[in-house]
């Protein structure tokens, strides 16, 4: 399932914006787990974020309160809302939709720049 990130960019400091996540050929609503990740340049990825298909979600302890992870059930996207972004927050974000082992997809990432 062909998964495509928009809505990176550059930013100032103490900005937002709001990633999106669309899913082509089914309902991303229908995998069991959505997340989405950031890997910053030198650094391993990371989870920022996830939901699961009864729509409990779940963030990472450092990053609860800015993220905040939705269904837009109309475009068939899980999307990413981060509040008062902060120049370490500058990394490349990646959505994953996991229906099964067999059935586990990436997309190919959207840049988040944050200048100060």
């Amino acid at each position: 399932v062909p998964l495509v990130e928009s809505g990176g960019g550059l930013v100032q400091a103490g900005g937002s914006l709001t990633l999106s996540c669309a899913a082509v050929g089914a309902r991303i609503s229908s995998a069991a787990v959505v997340s989405w990740y950031r890997q910053a340049p030198g650094k391993q990825r990371e989870l920022v974020a996830s939901v699961n298909r009864d729509g409990r979600t779940n963030s990472a302890d450092s990053m609860s309160g800015r993220f905040t992870i939705s269904r837009d059930v109309a475009q068939n996207a899980m999307l990413l809302q981060i509040d008062s972004l902060k120049p370490e927050d500058t990394a490349v974000y990646y959505c994953n939709a996991f229906w099964s082992a067999e059935n586990n997809f990436w997309g190919q990432g959207t840049q988040v720049t944050v200048s100060s």
